[in-house]
């Protein structure tokens, strides 16, 4: 490089033009050492824009959404701090992006209303930067909202391209006008880029990004793009570096990890993957999600009964009970393959804790349909399940489909599903009263100081007595008392 970036700020009374920037001679070939470059661009035009404003500038990136979202986050949280951005707790800060989510109209309306609240506060102050990216910001006809109606929002990126965030934040730093970056699609894997964990002892590691069921009522394919696959080596090499670094517990993150490696060179099933982080010396605890049922394997389901280290956890999605629903759904599997599979884990690993969403309310669902997801409820007996009313996706082939159901009839079913739901996951959690279990301490409790908070392995959550050095261990809890969705309890 011929000249320095400081050099390169320091013209023009410390303004530097776009060109001069993205001259392609003077920018790295390889990605991350081009992002890294962009990160050090962004350091200078900051420290520039700190003197003006006669204090360090800060920071706040609210997150919407799945655990994809989350960790998507922790990667632009730790670019923004890399650059010199002090992290905020509220959006009274100087820079605020949403990492937003789509997969329902509200959290649409959501993020609008929050634009709203943060227009008043940009105009008082003249450093505020407003950045949107995530899977909301794949839909052109919100792309297109967002020009028209919110003009004074800074950046706009998608989720295909978050690796460029530090390129994006320069471009946006030295433009008068909104910036907007939205790829339709895309094959690129990027990772080695800084990240700033949330917790110390555990963290989500990207598998695979993407997802190519194309359920009918679902956005995330249109949003996410195709799956494409991380080479195990590389994953591998992630989750060692996470543990030499105090890291106990990881959470193996895709939008259906059970097709994971399908797209590789050299083709890698999903159980032959866990097995190998299985051997990492130092790892206590592996958790993942999602698990789409079409694709959970009988070899899955023998490395889930053998393992030592995989959670007895397991989050499958049924959706519908009623296998008529299920296939308007695009889902690829009948009630009865639903029940075959989780009679399957259930005699390969039988205290494993089984979660599940739901859907109340999908075109064309009657009282009979409805009454056959009861029937799952009654013949699983989930340990917990999310449960939705059916929202409406514009863009998605369910939008468009007849005999849409009234809300009111909607409304009851759903009170009536999460009755059940919440009673059978009361009786089981009772079962465990009086046991001691193994609980990763994770917190303090949010509402007591003199409570510790943890997770046992089916990733119930526990509140004991407790100190705060205590955080990252894994430690024998006596579970006292049930208290219907949570534990209180002792050390033993």
């Amino acid at each position: 490089m011929d000249r320095s970036v400081h050099s390169l700020l320091k013209e023009n009374n410390f303004m530097m033009r776009l060109e001069d920037v993205l001259s392609e001679d003077k920018i790295p070939a390889t990605e991350v050492e081009r992002q890294y470059y962009f990160i050090d661009v962004a350091k200078q035009i900051l420290e520039d824009k700190e003197k003006e404003a006669g204090r360090k500038l800060t920071f706040c990136v609210n997150t919407f959404g799945c655990q994809m979202n989350a960790r998507d986050s922790e990667k632009l949280i730790g670019i923004l701090e890399q650059v010199g951005y002090v992290q905020a707790d509220s959006e009274d800060a100087d820079f605020v992006l949403y990492n937003t989510c789509t997969v329902r109209e509200n959290a649409n309306n959501k993020v609008y209303g929050h634009l709203g609240y943060l227009h008043n506060k940009k105009k008082k102050n003249p450093h505020m930067m407003i950045a949107l990216c995530g899977c909301m910001m794949q839909e052109e006809h919100v792309v297109e909202t967002i020009r028209k109606k919110y003009r004074f929002v800074d950046l706009v990126f998608g989720t295909h391209n978050i690796y460029k965030f530090a390129e994006l934040l320069v471009r946006s730093l030295l433009s008068e006008s909104m910036i907007v970056d939205i790829w339709k699609d895309t094959d690129q894997i990027v990772e080695d880029l800084p990240i700033e964990r949330k917790y110390s002892f555990k963290s989500g590691v990207n598998i695979m990004f993407g997802c190519n069921n194309f359920c009918s009522y679902c956005i995330v394919p249109y949003v996410r793009g195709r799956e494409r696959s991380r080479k195990p080596i590389d994953i591998i090499r992630e989750i060692e570096k996470l543990v030499a670094d105090g890291v106990v517990e990881v959470m193996l993150l895709g939008q259906n990890v059970n097709s994971y490696g399908k797209n590789l060179d050299e083709p890698v099933t999903f159980a032959q993957l866990l097995e190998q982080v299985e051997q990492i010396e130092g790892l206590e605890r592996i958790r993942f999600m999602t698990s789409h049922p079409k694709d959970l394997s009988d070899e899955l389901i023998e490395v889930l009964g053998k393992s030592k280290k995989v959670c007895k956890h397991l989050h499958l999605p049924l959706q519908s009970g009623s296998s008529k629903i299920l296939q308007k759904m695009n889902r690829h599997y009948t009630k009865e393959d639903y029940l075959t599979l989780v009679d399957k884990i259930r005699a390969a690993v039988p205290d494993m804790a089984i979660t599940t969403d739901i859907i109340v309310g999908f075109p064309g669902e009657t009282e009979e349909d409805f009454l056959e997801t009861l029937d799952v409820v009654e013949k699983v007996r989930y340990d917990s399940a999310f449960t939705f009313i059916y929202s409406k996706r514009t863009g998605t082939p369910a939008a468009s489909m007849d005999d849409q159901i009234p809300s009111d009839v909607v409304k009851d079913r759903f009170d009536r599903l999460l009755s059940r739901v919440q009673a059978i996951s009361a009786e089981k959690a009772k079962v465990y009263e009086g046991k001691t279990v193994d609980v990763l301490v994770e917190e303090i409790n949010q509402h007591d100081a003199s409570l510790m908070t943890g997770r046992m392995s089916n990733n119930s959550t526990v509140h004991f007595p407790g100190e705060a050095d205590l955080i990252g261990q894994i430690l024998p809890i006596k579970l006292v008392e049930c208290k219907g969705f949570y534990y209180i309890g002792e050390r033993v």
